[in-house]
């Protein structure tokens, strides 16, 4: 029961860890802040605001929106100028943790690893055939 009590991340109070990951008081303050921003994005006028001019107007932290696109309880589907930094670069995206350019050099820098992995084990069966290479020598050859 007592591993379930820990340190609130937003303010440091205890208290008992459950579905939430912050305490009650934080959960309520963020709850609010929803409400904040989800009234302003559900105007017709504000529908194609972006995560500065929800910032400006509704003076909600910008990682707390960025939580609601992350979270999906803002869709930028509905919402096309929101959108949430990549963790790499910066550049704005709407879903996931990268951009297609950060996740395309992921994805390359780990098919060179794996060919590089590749290259260092096929070197490493050519030396170890080539030092088990068995010669016999005929005796009777050599003699008169």
């Amino acid at each position: 029961m007592l591993s379930n009590l820990t340190n609130c991340p937003i303010c440091g109070r205890l208290f008992m860890k459950g579905l939430r990951k912050v305490c009650n008081t934080c959960f309520k303050k963020q709850e609010e802040q929803f409400e904040v921003v989800r009234s302003y994005m559900n105007k017709k006028e504000n529908r194609m605001a972006t995560v500065q001019e929800v910032h400006a107007y509704t003076e909600v932290p910008y990682e707390r929106i960025y939580q609601f696109i992350r979270e999906g309880r803002l869709l930028t589907t509905n919402f096309p100028n929101l959108g949430y930094p990549c963790e790499s670069c910066g550049d704005s995206i709407h879903q996931g943790r990268l951009c297609e350019s950060c996740k395309d050099r992921v994805i390359k820098g780990v098919h060179q690893h794996e060919r590089q992995k590749q290259f260092e084990e096929n070197v490493r069966q050519d030396l170890t055939s080539k030092n088990q290479t068995y010669r016999s020598i005929n005796i009777n050859r050599y003699k008169d």
